[in-house]
């Protein structure tokens, strides 16, 4: 695996902490050349400057967002472009839209969006769409979208799919991870069985990280202190992720959903390709954005 990634440039949202960090981590000790993503710019400075010690020979960049708003998304991807350049490279490898959040009361973004589907689902499909020119540019190219098995007996509410009428935060972020494998679905569709691009969304299982401290009530906080004690070390799940990224064994693989290197199977709705359509057309309307105009044609096209 370290010399499959040895000189690939990949991209990893949530690059600061837990799993993310994690991943970094590793592409790094390998000669992978990676632009980090994280809200906090002192904590990507920090970040940088320890993993910069691990690996000085590596080309490593840390870009400042915030991944719940979508012109801080437009301006992420621009940063990424300049970083690229500053490497001499015109392309990506890969992209592992890992960033997520939990909020057990209904926080509203600047741009009027429920923070966990602006987080957690809004910005990896928009970020996606701005980096597919750099990915097609790639022989071959990655894109890993962290899910979860909190998506199983799950259903999208078509209705209020913020939950904004009556907010459950624990549905709201099952639904987030549910759409992070219909856009992998309907992703995949669009770009074709013959395309150098394939995109996987990866089950992490149960990690030990600080996810579920954030935002969250007393007793939340506790709850999760409690369960992520029988969580793997993030470093075990990063395996997973950069197995998605990189083994080129999976550059024909037609099955989305992996958890620690195998496959697993995705809930019934979740493989729904109507469903999978229809979140897509949604997801274009909240983004502005029309992906015919990224190379991804439209759902009538592909009907």
């Amino acid at each position: 695996m370290e010399q499959k990634l040895a000189g690939k440039v990949i991209v990893v949202t949530g690059a600061t902490s837990g799993i993310g960090l994690a991943t970094v981590d590793a592409l790094v000790r390998q000669g992978t050349s990676v632009i980090g993503v994280g809200r906090s710019a002192e904590r990507c400075r920090q970040v940088e400057e320890h993993l910069r010690r691990l690996n000085p020979e590596t080309r490593l960049a840390y870009c400042v967002a915030d991944l719940g708003l979508q012109n801080q998304v437009h301006a992420l991807a621009d940063a990424i472009t300049e970083r690229l350049a500053e490497f001499g490279v015109d392309h990506l490898d890969g992209l592992i839209n890992n960033a997520g959040t939990f909020s057990y009361w209904l926080t509203l973004t600047e741009e009027g969006f429920e923070l966990q589907w602006a987080v957690n689902h809004l910005a990896p499909f928009l970020l996606t769409h701005l980096l597919m020119p750099l990915l097609r540019r790639a022989p071959s190219a990655r894109v890993v979208t962290v899910s979860s098995a909190s998506h199983y007996n799950t259903r999208l509410r078509w209705d209020d799919i913020q939950l904004r009428r009556r907010y459950n935060g624990l549905l709201a972020y099952k639904q987030t991870k549910l759409a992070n494998i219909l856009f992998t679905v309907e992703l995949n569709r669009r770009l074709g069985e013959q395309s150098a691009i394939r995109a996987f969304a990866a089950d992490p299982g149960l990690v030990n990280t600080d996810i579920g401290l954030k935002d969250s009530s007393l007793i939340s906080r506790l709850v999760w202190n409690i369960r992520r004690r029988g969580g793997k070390p993030p470093e075990v799940a990063a395996k997973g992720l950069i197995f998605l990224v990189g083994d080129p064994s999976l550059d024909t693989a037609k099955d989305v959903y992996w958890r620690d290197g195998y496959l697993k199977i995705p809930s019934r709705y979740a493989r729904d390709l109507q469903a999978a359509q229809r979140l897509w057309k949604i997801s274009e309307q909240m983004c502005g954005i029309s992906s015919s105009g990224y190379g991804l044609g439209t759902v009538d096209d592909l009907r």
